[in-house]
């Protein structure tokens, strides 16, 4: 998963022999889920292929005002689409025309309409690039708040050898992840998140577990990810996954093994949003074969499993500790007396009295619960949507602090 998903990301094209990089530039955007459009400009068609670019984007590639069916390709539009646009190769014509407000193309037009992040990788000769007049027309361009990707060092298409080169495909990608990520509320926080069920093994062959799907715990790393938390995910058997850069999966079958993951990354982490269905008994002994169906009962001797989320509020430092409670009857009660005896800053409720809410559902229906003892109540959403509000009263309670 890259923070690029799901991003309308409109490039824009300039007559540039470092054009036919752009091919290798679409491909890897789509490769991060990204939503691509291309429009050209009429020179940049010399230099790559229209089609190509219409084949990698799954977009049709324009480059004129009036499309090939004589429908007008509306310059606004192209910019509301957009989440952010990439100017790659910007040549020292269009630089200027930029910074210049001049508009006599559809990619200079778009340019001028745009109302989110525009990034700028110029690509010139080393003597252009470096001409007084050149710089400033890119450092006019930062001033007015687009973001210059900074230009490579080689061998250039006159054979000179020096600065002006377009930067690779792969740092522009680098270099507009890291920006986007700087931005995001949650940006160089870490949490640790739990997920799913605990198995206690009787024997080789049989456990004790729960229905927990882990879809509650997945989400909430999930959308951690999206607001730019680097997120500790340990995780119970659940048939889900999830992958990113900025993610640690950590898959564990019982609660002991839970506890020792969870306790080893505790000290180092912002946040703990404890999610898992951990068990709270297990077997009290294990017998090392499958036992035998011979008997017509057969009895198991339980003992207690290791209060996970009690251990963490005991030992809490500057950690923000959230907890889940899943009740069956005076289930706001009970919710406020497990946030206070385990040493809480919020608990999330879900009860399995409501039909919307509970184990294997896609949806849920919380109530959150805060140290203050306010209690804010939802109405039920997808899962993914209770991860957001979940998370929303996080960063509330953490910027009031």
């Amino acid at each position: 998963m890259s923070v690029l998903q799901d991003k309308n990301v409109l490039i824009a094209v300039t007559g540039g022999i470092a054009a036919y990089k752009i091919t290798y530039l679409v491909r890897l955007l789509v490769k991060n889920k990204a939503n691509v459009k291309v429009i050209m400009t009429p020179a940049s068609r010399e230099f790559v292929s229209p089609f190509v670019l219409s084949t990698l984007s799954k977009n049709p590639v324009e480059s004129e005002f009036i499309a090939d069916d004589e429908t007008w390709n509306n310059h606004v539009e192209l910019a509301l689409w957009s989440d952010l646009m990439i100017v790659a190769p910007a040549t020292a014509n269009t630089i200027a025309k930029m910074a210049n407000a001049q508009s006599d193309n559809l990619v200079l037009a778009t340019y001028l309409s745009q109302k989110s992040q525009v990034y700028v990788a110029p690509a010139m000769d080393l003597d252009m690039y470096k001409h007084s007049s050149n710089q400033e027309n890119i450092e006019k361009l930062k001033e007015i708040g687009n973001k210059i990707i900074p230009v490579g060092v080689g061998e250039l298409a006159s054979g000179l050898e020096g600065e002006g080169r377009m930067a690779e495909p792969e740092n522009i990608v680098d270099f507009i992840e890291n920006d986007i990520q700087k931005q995001l509320s949650l940006n160089g926080k870490n949490i640790l998140i739990t997920a799913g069920p605990t198995y206690e093994s009787i024997d080789p062959v049989r456990f004790i577990g729960n229905h927990s799907s882990g879809k509650m715990g997945y989400s909430l790393a999930k959308e951690a990810l999206k607001r730019g938390a680097n997120v500790i995910l340990i995780s119970g058997p659940t048939h889900l996954d999830l992958q990113h850069k900025n993610l640690k999966l950590i898959r564990v079958q019982s609660a002991y093994e839970m506890y020792t993951e969870v306790m080893k990354y505790y000290a180092g982490v912002d946040i703990v949003i404890k999610s898992a269905a951990v068990s709270d008994y297990k077997p009290k002994v294990y017998h090392e074969n499958k036992i035998k169906k011979e008997e017509v009962e057969l009895s198991l001797e339980l003992e207690k499993n290791i209060d996970i989320l009690s251990e963490l509020g005991k030992a809490k430092e500057n950690q923000f500790l959230v907890g889940f409670a899943l009740e069956t009857n005076n289930e706001l009660e009970n919710a406020k007396s497990k946030l206070k005896r385990k040493n809480l800053d919020m608990i999330v409720l879900n009860s399995l009295q409501d039909k919307d809410a509970g184990f294997k559902k896609d949806t849920n229906k919380i109530y959150i619960i805060s140290k203050d003892t306010t209690v804010d109540y939802y109405e039920t959403k997808s899962k993914e949507l209770v991860a957001v509000d979940i998370l929303d009263s996080i960063e509330a309670k953490l910027n009031n602090e």
